[in-house]
């Protein structure tokens, strides 16, 4: 199928797994979905990376382990080639080993292949808003480990005010939504965003939300 850009207002999706099948089923789903549109298919990280260079796609789904560059290392070559598209795992690894290296790479969300169709097109419209998406699944197995509760560490150094912003962070809500819970002007909001990632030495939202759950402050 020839890719070709997609309506005004439609999601542009780039599948990035070595199965085929999975890719097939992926599109066929997609593809009925108003809002979501399949741009391309690659079956490797290398291909994956090419692929979005090109197309340019707003979400990538991408799994972890392929051959050659698995979707880890996709997502740093990714990062570092200043691409905007927002990347979702979508894998069947479960182990923390996978989930945090991965979102420490810069995944804007991790999901099953067990997901639910509906589920993952959500997913995709959440992860494409700016929002950080962790299937309950995932949030639990990063629980599970060990050093997860409250932590005084460098969390110590947060005000009140701050560890609210971090916790509606790890909820997955944009600076807009935290403003209009918090009653605070959307400025107000992305200083204390500022302010968070400078005091726990992170680099974006993902690695704060991933932190906050770490350190029970999620939840």
């Amino acid at each position: 199928m020839a890719d070709t850009p997609g309506r005004s207002g439609r999601i542009r999706v780039l599948l990035v797994d070595d199965h085929q099948v999975v890719r097939r089923g992926l599109r066929t789903f997609l593809e009925i979905q108003d809002d979501i549109e399949v741009v391309g298919e690659a079956a490797d990280g290398d291909e994956g990376i090419d692929r979005a260079g090109e197309l340019r796609p707003d979400v990538i789904l991408m799994d972890i382990k392929m051959p050659g560059t698995d979707g880890i290392e996709a997502l740093r070559r990714l990062r570092g080639l200043d691409n905007p598209a927002r990347v979702l795992i979508v894998t069947s690894f479960t182990e923390q080993r996978t989930v945090i290296p991965a979102l420490r790479a810069g995944a804007a969300g991790y999901v099953y292949k067990d997901i639910d169709p509906d589920a993952l097109a959500a997913a995709i419209r959440s992860v494409h808003a700016g929002h950080v998406l962790l299937q309950p699944e995932v949030a639990g197995a990063l629980l599970s480990g060990e050093g997860t509760g409250p932590s005084p560490g460098r969390g110590g150094n947060l005000t009140d005010r701050e560890r609210e912003v971090l916790h509606h962070i790890a909820d997955g809500r944009s600076n807009r939504e935290i403003a209009r819970v918090l009653v605070l002007s959307e400025k107000t909001v992305k200083t204390h965003v500022s302010n968070i990632l400078m005091k726990l030495d992170l680099a974006d939202r993902t690695q704060a939300a991933l932190w906050a759950v770490r350190h029970g402050v999620a939840g």
